[in-house]
């Protein structure tokens, strides 16, 4: 199943899912991954600490974000197709703010987010065609399997392009 077959959207996350390219889930993720060990790492080190607006994450704390976000969601993909319902919400700012990415270098947090996304392909190609349609009730409503996925790579995806669209602009201020 390609990403423009998944119906219907869940809401809220339709966002993410409608960046992911329209391929099977696999294909996806391995995209994603490629995007991943292809980062402008340059770029993100040389923004530091900085943050485009205050109350903002920093390069770090997004990519630990993601990495975060990605173990959570894994751990929901799993939980439904093994035909759990219902998981707990998590607080991504608790999260965030509890995480400590400013003590990481940005490589050691990307060397980390590329290791759980191998690990999460692993994951899904343990899936059966029964598994990944498999739903449950998380935060915002149901989700398939399927549909996380798609998910983890479109919320990776937003988050690059947030860095690229309001963090780079920094590295042109003096």
């Amino acid at each position: 199943m390609t990403r423009s077959q998944l119906y219907p959207l869940p809401d809220y996350f339709d966002r993410y899912i409608n960046l992911a390219d329209d391929v099977p889930v696999l294909t996806s993720l391995k995209i994603s991954l490629k995007e991943l060990e292809t980062a402008p790492v340059d770029n993100w080190t040389a923004l530091g600490d900085r943050v485009y607006a205050p109350g903002k994450w920093t390069v770090k704390d997004l990519l630990q974000h993601i990495v975060d976000t990605e173990r959570v969601f894994c751990y929901r993909a799993l939980s439904f197709a093994r035909g759990e319902r219902e998981v707990k919400p998590f607080d991504e700012d608790l999260y965030a703010g509890s995480a400590r990415a400013d003590r990481r270098s940005l490589a050691d947090i990307l060397e980390e987010a590329v290791l759980v996304r191998r690990a999460s392909l692993a994951l899904f190609r343990s899936f059966t065609d029964d598994m990944l349609a498999k739903t449950g009730k998380g935060f915002k409503g149901d989700y398939s399997v399927h549909a996380i996925g798609f998910i983890l790579a479109g919320h990776q995806r937003w988050h690059f392009k947030v860095i690229e669209d309001r963090y780079f602009p920094l590295l042109k201020e003096k």
